[in-house]
C-alpha cells in the first residue's frame, strides 16, 4: 500500500504486540518536526541579566540618569542586578547603601518586583529586580470613558449659569 501511494512505511510502536506501522511521507514529516522545533526555540525568551552599578554618596542627577536606565531596562522585560560599591569608610555606613535599593524598589514597585532582597557581598550591597509581565488588555480605557460623560454635564451647568446671572 505504501509503494502503490510512493510513500514510506514507518514503524510507530516497535515494542507493541503487533508492532504498529504508519503510512506517511517521511521526508516531510522530519521537515515538519525540524520546523515546529525551530518555531519553538524563536518563541523562547533569553533572560538576560543587566546590572547598574551605585555609588553611597550618589548625586541627584546621576541617580536619575541611572534610574531611567534601570527603567528601560525593566521595560524590555530583563532582570536587573543593583549594586552599591562601598569604598574605604563608606564600609562603616552600610544602611545607606540600603537605604538607596530600598528607594529604587519602591520607585519601580509598580512594574518591578524584589527577586532577592538585598544583601551585603564583601564592599558591595547587591539587590536583583525584574519586571511584572505586563496584562495585554487595556484597564485604562474604561476609566477614561467615564469622566468624558460626566464632564460633559458640567459643561453644560456652567453654560447654564450664565444665562439666569445675566
Amino acid at each position: 500500500m505504501a509503494r502503490d501511494a510512493e510513500l514510506d512505511l514507518v514503524e510507530v510502536a516497535a515494542t507493541a504486540d503487533p508492532p504498529v506501522c504508519k503510512i506517511m511521507d517521511f521526508n516531510r514529516w522530519k521537515y515538519e518536526q525540524d520546523q515546529k522545533r525551530k518555531e519553538s526555540r524563536r518563541k523562547a525568551t533569553q533572560v538576560v541579566i543587566k546590572e547598574m552599578k551605585f555609588r553611597p554618596k550618589i548625586d541627584g542627577h546621576d541617580y536619575q540618569t541611572k534610574m531611567r536606565h534601570v527603567e528601560r531596562f525593566l521595560g524590555e522585560g530583563n532582570k536587573v542586578k543593583l549594586t552599591i560599591m562601598f569604598r574605604g569608610r563608606e564600609m562603616a555606613h552600610p544602611e545607606l547603601g540600603l537605604k538607596i535599593l530600598n528607594r529604587i524598589a519602591d520607585q519601580v514597585a509598580d512594574f518591578a518586583i524584589v527577586e532577592s532582597a538585598p544583601r551585603q557581598d564583601g564592599r558591595n550591597m547587591t539587590m536583583v529586580l525584574h519586571a511584572i509581565k505586563k496584562d495585554s488588555r487595556k484597564p485604562k480605557a474604561a476609566p477614561t470613558g467615564a469622566p468624558a460623560p460626566a464632564a460633559a454635564p458640567a459643561e453644560a451647568s456652567t453654560a447654564a449659569a450664565p444665562e439666569p446671572g445675566a
